[in-house]
């Protein structure tokens, strides 16, 4: 790659950063995000940069789990907070809510599957990874998390599965090619293909 091409790209990103910052997601149109999140899409599958793929997937989690209502975007704000402090039952609390206050929102459904996945309950983690990828197919992260549950489940073959859609969607996970690679040689050598 040349300097010249990194600056485009890196530009590209600037040029996104921006945009998403100025954009008051209230005044958008209701297909904006999703035109959006398509050419961020196109753009993962295409790039060989790890940088600028980091970057793409920076840009689609902020699209993913911000919302236009500022009170829905405050909760997921502060669930993940909790979340990543390990506050579960103030996590699972505002979770809850995030998906009765607003049902169609996938990060809302991912969130809540994360907590159920670290504590351990993984019948209810699958159940919300389930509802999704049917709000959005192209979620990584929740076939990443559902290959998680897999292994944990000593189910290696789904497991393998599911990886493999998420490497679909977005071939820069650098773990979950390891964890699939790993998977390919072990499910070989118990003859298991």
């Amino acid at each position: 790659m040349t300097a010249r091409a990194s600056r485009s790209g890196r530009m590209d990103v600037a040029i996104d950063t921006a945009l998403a910052a100025a954009l008051d997601p209230a005044s958008s149109s209701p297909g904006a995000g999703e035109r959006r999140l398509a050419r961020l899409f196109a753009d993962l599958a295409k790039t060989r940069s790890r940088a600028r793929a980091g970057e793409i997937e920076t840009l689609i989690w902020a699209l993913w789990t911000n919302h236009a209502d500022a009170a829905l975007d405050a909760a997921m704000a502060e669930a993940s907070k909790a979340l990543a402090e390990a506050q579960h039952p103030q996590a699972r609390s505002l979770l809850d809510g995030l998906v009765a206050a607003a049902p169609d929102w996938a990060e809302a459904w991912n969130k809540r599957a994360v907590l159920a996945f670290v504590e351990g309950r993984d019948a209810e983690s699958l159940e919300d990874i389930a509802r999704t990828l049917e709000l959005e197919p192209r979620h990584f992260g929740a076939a990443a998390g559902l290959g998680q549950i897999c292994l944990r489940q000593d189910r290696q073959r789904e497991a393998l599965a599911a990886f493999d859609i998420a490497l679909r969607i977005n071939p820069h996970l650098d773990g979950v090619a390891r964890a699939a690679s790993s998977l390919r040689r072990s499910i070989g050598s118990k003859g298991l293909n």
